[in-house]
């Protein structure tokens, strides 16, 4: 008898400790958020924010690529997932046969991929064309494009970003990039390689396009050289916009969907902005 009194006692102990805060606040729901490391920031962002009005919630906001954000939406080891392309129907297919519910995608902001230039590089524009044979080691120096004569060094993704698919879609015609290219792990350290590097070129999130040259793009060579800024991206003139995205593997609810929902108010719209991306109408 004394030894069940006690136990219950003990268990009392561990749930009142572990249960509530210091001055008897509600312990916080726990959400993870994993995935694209272009959003990354801009998720560290949205956190701040909504942790310091909702003092019930603690976002833990990681990045690794979208493709990695993916597989652990689908693993069930992160509630949301940031992605900077859309999820291939296979993938959500995965999702449906273990969940036996369809995954929910949720258009969160816009973003422009932005060609990234040293500032000393005369080249002020480049086609897909251009783009293309430089990442598929063909044109080898920027004599080739307008610029000097030095050799082009180049700078890529990690295959598990989002960046580095939409890129190789949409400019690269699904082939594969150079030998020579030097995938680097997240968009800052492919900003910070072209910051140093006079012959560089590299490409990324529209949000990290500091300290550089924003290099213009056009589809073809008699097309208009645009810049990702806000009217191109609205009106999807820019040739490399594209969405960015929030995926659960089901309908949000409770504290996820409070969460998601807030960020498509002109508050977490605001965050948007200031983190150099581009609001969802």
């Amino acid at each position: 008898m004394k030894k069940n009194i006690f136990t219950f006692f003990l268990a009392l102990a561990f749930v009142t400790f572990f249960g509530c805060k210091s001055g008897g606040e509600k312990a916080q729901d726990v959400i993870t958020v994993k995935g694209s490391d272009t959003m990354v920031q801009l998720g560290q962002r949205w956190a701040e924010k909504y942790m310091s009005d909702h003092k019930d919630v603690q976002l833990q906001v990681t990045g690794g690529g979208s493709g990695t954000g993916i597989s652990a939406l689908i693993n069930g080891t992160t509630d949301i997932c940031m992605a900077s392309r859309p999820m291939k129907d296979a993938e959500k297919q995965q999702l449906l046969v273990k969940n036996k519910v369809a995954v929910t995608e949720t258009v969160v902001a816009r973003d422009g991929i932005t060609i990234y230039l040293n500032t000393e590089n005369p080249v002020k524009e480049l086609t897909f064309e251009q783009l293309r044979k430089i990442y598929l080691g063909e044109t080898k120096n920027w004599k080739d494009v307008g610029g000097k004569d030095t050799p082009i060094i180049i700078y890529g993704r990690e295959n598990s970003s989002g960046t580095y698919s939409f890129f190789k879609e949409h400019v690269l015609e699904n082939k594969d990039f150079a030998n020579n290219v030097q995938s680097l792990p997240g968009t800052s350290a492919v900003v910070n390689a072209v910051k140093k590097d006079p012959n560089g070129i590299g490409y990324g999130g529209a949000g990290y396009a500091k300290d550089i040259k924003e290099c213009a793009v056009k589809k073809d060579a008699n097309g208009t050289a645009l810049l990702p800024v806000k009217e191109n991206i609205d009106n999807n003139s820019y040739p490399l916009s594209r969405n960015l995205y929030l995926y659960t593997s089901k309908s949000p609810e409770g504290k996820i969907k409070e969460f998601i929902d807030w960020i498509l108010t002109p508050t977490g719209q605001e965050v948007v902005t200031k983190e150099g991306y581009f609001a969802v109408k």
